[in-house]
């Protein structure tokens, strides 16, 4: 029976993950080694993983998806929950009352919007139909919504409509979400529609706000959307690889680490 791709990664599947993440091709055997287990307890891991594409798998081990292939929106959407509300409650504390705000795609950016109840006075865009159904019940909160092509699987809106609505404004702070951190400072992200309404909210906000978990770190992605040296703040959930202290040193970019 197929399991539901919703189901909550455990905590031996996510240090799986960072593991291939970070060494590219494990092999079975090591991380039946690594974790303490069998190796028939490793491939039933794998096998999961490879079901909702956060893995591929090889003969004797597994290593990442190719840079195309995107993990389903349902399973992001239970990947990393905890550290996700973490990282979206310390972004929400960084944006003051009767602030303008972009918020783009993203299972992390409809955190922050959930984190954001208790602000008063917000003025919001989005081309996140969940966005905007989370915050138009806010108090005193005005939420614009981008016209557009409306994506099924998770409510986002692209296209030309979406990007021209965007460039009528310049808001006080930007909240973008990303599928690709890369260890030299380039975002990238997978869907060139998405991306494109993304490069019009950088430019036309005042500050950027990058909100990503760990997992963005190194991860593979087609589609290039600009590079860390265009956001203020990033807030994530664990220091950033020690590869990149020159880069973000360089970028002027404040990380913000949610504990």
């Amino acid at each position: 029976m197929t399991r539901d791709p919703r189901i909550t990664l455990n905590a031996r599947q996510q240090e799986l993950l960072n593991c291939v993440q970070q060494e590219g091709f494990v092999t079975v055997e090591n991380l039946a080694a690594r974790f303490h287990v069998t190796p028939q307890t490793i491939r039933r891991d794998v096998n999961w993983l490879a079901e909702v594409n956060l893995l591929r798998r090889y003969h004797g081990g597994v290593t990442l998806p190719t840079s195309s292939e995107n993990v389903s929106y349902t399973a992001r959407q239970r990947m990393f929950q905890e550290e996700k509300r973490r990282i979206a409650a310390l972004a929400a504390s960084h944006i003051p009352d009767q602030a303008s705000l972009f918020i783009n795609l993203g299972t992390t950016t409809e955190e922050v919007a959930r984190a954001l109840n208790r602000h008063r006075g917000l003025r919001v865009i989005t081309n996140n139909l969940n966005v905007a159904a989370v915050m138009s019940d806010y108090a005193e909160c005005e939420v614009l919504v981008t016209g557009g092509i409306v994506r099924p699987w998770d409510q986002g809106v692209v296209g030309e409509m979406a990007i021209n609505f965007i460039r009528q404004f310049k808001v006080d702070y930007a909240l973008i979400g990303i599928s690709s951190i890369e260890l030299d400072g380039t975002l990238r992200d997978f869907d060139t529609r998405e991306v494109r309404v993304a490069e019009a909210i950088i430019e036309h906000a005042r500050r950027v706000f990058l909100v990503a978990d760990h997992s963005k770190f190194g991860r593979p992605a087609l589609v290039r959307l600009g590079h860390l040296n265009q956001v203020d703040a990033l807030f994530t959930d664990a220091p950033a690889p020690s590869e990149m202290a020159e880069v973000i040193l360089a970028a002027g970019t404040d990380v913000h680490v949610a504990s």
